[in-house]
């Protein structure tokens, strides 16, 4: 796909919890070598949106197409294998696994043949996670874990890679390290990054383009750059809220 094509397209995405309706009707574009920011408060639907692309839960309304194929319908796993890769909010990463099995349990299957090279890739994104090599996941530090979730996400060589909370819970220094590895993926391999984030400030700096959602719907879009500079932002979401 060239530059610039649309990767992943969102439309009218309506999802539902039971009753109670967490999106109302949601448009966003990502585009290939994009990095994409979704902004809002906690409660948003930002996490709801990440979960409905991979069908759990399912959209009732609207569709999501990744790369030109309609995906809406499709089995969460079948999904997965499209090269959709997700680094989920809270790192689940197995805790009792090592860190080199943690990676292996990333890897595709059908690209064995990458996969001492993707392994040597993700230690020189994330040089601590060699000198944790044989640990086991859950005895890492929360910036390490989260090292590990994306390097696991990355085994997988997503053509999209999808990022929920990737700085929460974390000192502002690990944030900073995660954010750099995130903008190196994406300027040395073209890597494109959607990322839902509440460090709004972080994200929309490592951002191509924003959208800000409030209760389920997306009030706001524009560049990185834009959305920093408007006031109804800055009022919302930054105000004193970067470090």
């Amino acid at each position: 796909m060239m530059a610039g094509t649309t990767l992943l397209d969102i439309k009218g995405v309506q999802t539902y919890y039971g009753n109670i309706r967490a999106l109302n009707g949601v448009d966003v574009t990502v585009k290939q070598g994009e990095i994409v920011a979704l902004i809002g408060a906690n409660g948003a639907g930002k996490s709801t949106l990440m979960m409905t692309i991979f069908g759990a839960p399912r959209a009732r309304a609207g569709t999501i197409t990744f790369a030109g194929t309609d995906i809406t319908q499709l089995p969460t796993h079948e999904i997965a294998r499209m090269r959709i890769a997700q680094s989920p909010e809270g790192r689940r990463i197995f805790p009792r696994m090592t860190v080199m099995e943690n990676l292996q349990m990333g890897a595709s299957l059908d690209n064995l043949k990458h996969y001492d090279e993707d392994v040597e890739k993700v230690f020189t994104l994330f040089p601590r996670l060699k000198e944790r090599i044989a640990q086991r996941g859950g005895t890492l530090s929360g910036g390490e874990q989260q090292m590990l979730s994306i390097g696991r996400a990355l085994m997988a060589r997503p053509k999209l890679l999808l990022l929920d909370e990737p700085s929460l819970g974390l000192a502002p220094l690990i944030v900073k390290q995660i954010f750099d590895a995130i903008r190196e993926l994406n300027r040395t391999q073209g890597l494109t990054v959607f990322l839902v984030e509440q460090n709004a400030f972080g994200a929309l700096k490592l951002a191509t383009r924003g959208y800000v959602m409030v209760n389920g719907n997306v009030t706001m879009s524009g560049t990185g750059k834009e959305l920093l500079a408007d006031p109804d932002v800055r009022a919302a979401y930054l105000e004193g809220g970067h470090h």
